[in-house]
């Protein structure tokens, strides 16, 4: 039976999202999304909506795995991805070294939004 190793919240204020996005235009978002992240984004309709909810995402497998973004986890590292189901993490780099080192075996990953806000909450199970 898998136990619960890692918890993580996270709420994006999705005003705040777009206005960073019109101000610092890609290098922003390069700077923090996966590319894969990016054009899965710019396909919808409200493209900082979905930003904003991979912000969030990205903010609570950090806290989840209790490094925030240190301990050589970095944005990128954190990936949100659709395979035809509910959004998935992969993680890379560093954020998969500390998975692997806190004994995770799988995450969960559920994202919401309203009008204002998007959030997140990400489980990290082990053994």
């Amino acid at each position: 039976m898998p136990n619960i190793i890692g918890l993580g919240l996270d709420a994006t204020d999705i005003p705040r999202i777009a206005s960073t996005m019109e101000r610092y235009g890609q290098r922003f978002i390069q700077r923090i999304f996966t590319e894969g992240e990016i054009a899965y984004c710019m396909r919808r309709r409200h493209p900082a909506i979905h930003f904003a909810g991979r912000f969030a995402s990205k903010e609570a497998a950090m806290k989840a795995l209790g490094t925030g973004h240190t301990q050589g986890v970095l944005w990128r590292d954190v990936e949100v991805v659709r395979r035809g189901g509910p959004p998935q993490l992969r993680l890379h780099g560093g954020a998969e070294r500390r998975f692997a080192a806190m004994g995770g075996r799988s995450s969960l990953l559920t994202i919401t939004h309203s009008d204002a806000l998007a959030m997140a909450q990400v489980l990290i199970l082990g053994e």
